[in-house]
């Protein structure tokens, strides 16, 4: 998640810090993205380096892919995030950093992972964000991500007892940056999730595989 503060709604980082581990469980065993990194896990060589963005507790993205026997690094703009992260998936690395500013190792990731990390932003930043995270997928490499689609700009809303404001782009709009910026798209799909606890809305997810060709 990349902070963001706006007018009459709070920063991603405050949020964050605050909701910490109860987000795992409001939000645990989402089908689409484990299915994401099911795909993601079988195109993978043993070892790869992946990054996970908004990384939240680490579970279940990192946990799952350090599991499987990748090198993985994950950020976070709140640092409550980063500190149950490496309590839960000691096997991989955590740094808090904002997905706007953080410079990626170079020769980029085998595989990027973006579950949910664009909402608390601006429209103009959810684009460059989305295309800054699509340059760092090496040649041949994978890219997964999943969020609530729309064409949506700093709509107040309150989330988890929070105040924030969200932005989002149309399903259309996410799939067009991606390919701007070199991707293939393999897949993409929505579906309606049910977080846990009492009132929990259904939510619109819509999740995208996708791939960066090998350089001819």
């Amino acid at each position: 998640m990349s902070d963001n503060p706006q007018p009459g709604g709070e920063s991603a980082a405050a949020v964050f810090d605050e909701v910490g581990a109860r987000y795992e469980e409001v939000f645990a065993d989402i089908p689409g993205q484990l299915a994401a990194l099911d795909w993601l896990k079988e195109r993978l060589a043993p070892g790869a380096r992946v990054l996970d963005v908004g990384s939240g507790t680490g579970r279940p993205t990192a946990e799952v892919l350090t599991r499987a026997g990748f090198e993985v690094t994950g950020i976070d703009v709140s640092g409550e995030m980063v500190r149950l992260a490496g309590e839960r998936v000691p096997g991989a690395a955590f740094e808090q950093a904002d997905v706007r500013t953080y410079r990626p190792p170079a020769g980029g990731y085998d595989a990027v992972c973006a579950f949910f990390p664009l909402l608390v932003m601006d429209q103009p930043d959810v684009a460059g964000s989305l295309a800054r995270m699509a340059s760092w997928v090496a040649p041949g490499g994978s890219f997964v991500m999943a969020t609530v689609p729309g064409d949506i700009r700093l709509l107040g809303i309150v989330w988890m007892g929070h105040e924030v404001k969200v932005s989002s782009l149309a399903t259309e709009d996410q799939l067009r940056v991606l390919e701007d910026a070199g991707l293939e798209v393999v897949h993409h799909s929505t579906a309606l999730y049910r977080p846990h606890g009492p009132g929990a809305e259904p939510e619109q997810h819509l999740y995208v595989h996708a791939r960066r060709p090998l350089a001819a």
